[in-house]
């Protein structure tokens, strides 16, 4: 907030406005017979007629710089003094010739239209200087609320810069209120202290919520207040502003709602202290409280950027509602696009080995009723395999998913696989390299298990059935290190980095089997591998071939700490 610092409040002020006038009237006296005397010394007057030209330059000056009643009063003066001690008879004022009087009055006229003129150009500088001075307040203050990120931080930005700049006002904090979800107001911003210590009272959060619902300025007083100043009142202890000056300074509370068109966004609570020249705000409506107080018409310059700032943030949530749920749709069409086939193809064999096991005018023979039955099991454990992934991926992007670890030693885990996967791993040569040392690894089995089904399951589907599979786990960097390598025709270095994308299908592939994947089997890795803390990524091999690797974090199990 230092850019704003260096500015005053620029509002007018009344203060003391019959010491003004006294000490205009003294300054105007003396320059006028200070040009007397220099006339009267030098005997300046009849030689030269025009000579009383010379007040002018009095009025000029104190009109510039003093204002139209020092002009006057110079002008006023002036013609008296001139009269008095420079046109003969000296000393009275009694004048012998007409033109005299004549060149007196029309002297007379010329200064006092000279000091309007003079002190209305120096009113439209002064009014000029001030528009530039707001202009550049409100510059700075929606530069800085531009830059700053999150709401937060603008709203106090602009709770700051209302303190800085109105101070002089009577404004001693600012704090803004948004309302939550069910309604309540909340504090978002404060210009003196911390959030945690900011305490409204109860009578405070009754004030700005009345405030809120009936869209007006509320004041609130503590019970010191004296009678004369409750006028208006809204219950024993809510005020409406009053009009005019109070008698006393005194703390008090106002409460001023942020409106957008007829909906109420927010509040503002200002802690005032009440003098003679603060603001204002002697009318419900802010049209009125602009007209009758061209103060606060500045003022609500920087409520207004409070107002623009809480509705870009509506605004932004509601994007990126919309943006949610268009997402959302364009994942459920693909969703459906995606699955449907893959869905349909293992129903779709179930349905006709189980209707070739009912025909009774067929007679099969043992070995043809196990290949149907075979046949039933593997496309029920793919199609289980497939709705899995489905629910672990929903689970994952909801962050439903929560890993319940337990110590498990990694090699039981890979033999449990590898034996369940043995219906697709007939005739496949799978080699491991996992040493007997190896420590456990608190995982979640059967997360992990899904894992290294889908990256197992990924190899046999896109390499050919003579090309082996390679199983290995090393521990590096306090991590342990899993590996699954193939001897298959590898990934095209643009799918590298997106093969774990959801729905994502490598092109240019032959895959075992007519069936496309649904492209989901490796995007549930990486969110079961990151659950777990760990890491994935694929690279291809020297030689040919593509090898899938995840981390996982090693901790010292509870057993050795207690040893």
């Amino acid at each position: 907030m230092k850019s704003f610092e260096h500015l005053l409040f620029l509002g007018p002020r009344k203060k003391h406005e019959w010491k003004r006038y006294v000490v205009d009237a003294i300054i105007a006296t003396i320059g006028v017979f200070l040009i007397t005397a220099f006339i009267y010394e030098l005997r300046l007057y009849p030689k030269i007629p025009n000579i009383s030209i010379l007040y002018l330059l009095v009025v000029l000056a104190l009109a510039s710089t003093r204002g139209l009643y020092s002009a006057i009063i110079a002008s006023v003066v002036a013609f008296v003094a001139f009269d008095y001690f420079l046109i003969i008879p000296l000393y009275a004022f009694t004048i012998a010739r007409l033109e005299e009087w004549l060149a007196l009055f029309i002297f007379l006229l010329t200064a006092i239209i000279t000091g309007q003129l003079a002190s209305a150009l120096r009113q439209r500088a002064e009014q000029a200087t001030l528009r530039e001075q707001e202009t550049r307040a409100l510059y700075e203050l929606v530069n800085a609320t531009t830059n700053a990120q999150g709401v937060d931080r603008q709203l106090s930005i602009i709770a700051h810069a209302i303190v800085a700049l109105f101070t002089p006002v009577g404004v001693r904090d600012c704090a803004i209120l948004l309302p939550d979800e069910q309604g309540k107001l909340i504090p978002r911003a404060d210009a003196r202290k911390p959030l945690e210590e900011l305490n409204m009272s109860s009578d405070e959060q009754k004030t700005a919520s009345l405030a809120v619902e009936r869209g007006e300025i509320i004041d609130l007083y503590s019970d010191t207040t004296p009678p004369s100043l409750r006028g208006g009142v809204v219950s024993q202890r809510f005020k409406r502003v009053i009009t005019g000056a109070v008698a006393q300074r005194q703390s008090y509370v106002r409460i001023i709602p942020l409106q957008l068109a007829q909906k109420t966004v927010g509040v503002v609570r200002l802690v005032m202290v009440e003098n003679t020249h603060g603001l204002h705000m002697v009318r419900s409506t802010r049209v009125e409280e602009e007209r009758l107080n061209p103060q606060t018409a500045f003022f609500w310059a920087f409520l207004d950027q409070a107002t623009s700032v809480i509705e870009r943030e509506r605004l932004r949530r509601e994007s990126m509602q919309v943006e949610l749920l268009r997402r959302t749709d364009a994942l459920r069409s693909a969703l459906l696009s995606s699955v449907s086939h893959d869905l349909r193809t293992p129903l779709s064999s179930i349905k006709a080995a189980a209707s070739s096991l009912l025909q009774e005018d067929v007679q099969w023979n043992e070995e043809e009723r196990r290949s149907f039955v075979l046949a039933i099991v593997r496309e029920s454990d793919r199609l289980n395999r497939l709705v899995g992934n489905l629910l672990d991926m929903s689970r994952i992007e909801g962050g439903a998913l929560k890993p319940e670890k337990e110590w498990y030693p990694i090699e039981e885990l890979i033999h449990d696989v590898l034996d369940h996967l043995q219906p697709i791993l007939q005739g496949r040569e799978v080699r491991t390299s996992i040493a007997d040392d190896m420590p456990p690894v608190e995982i979640d089995y059967l997360q992990m298990d899904q894992v290294m089904t889908n990256l197992i399951e990924n190899a046999v589907r896109y390499t050919p059935p003579s090309s082996p599979i390679e199983i290995a786990v090393s521990i590096k960097d306090k991590e342990m290190l899993i590996s699954v390598a193939d001897r298959g025709p590898g990934i095209p270095l643009g799918d590298l980095e997106r093969i774990f994308d959801k729905f994502y299908r490598v092109t240019g592939t032959k895959r075992k089997g007519s069936a496309m994947g649904t492209g989901l089997g490796l995007a549930v890795c990486r969110g079961l591998i990151e659950a777990h803390g760990g890491q994935i990524w694929a690279k291809n091999r020297a030689g040919g071939g593509a090898v899938f690797q995840f981390t996982l974090p090693l901790s010292e199990h509870p057993a050795l700490k207690v040893s």
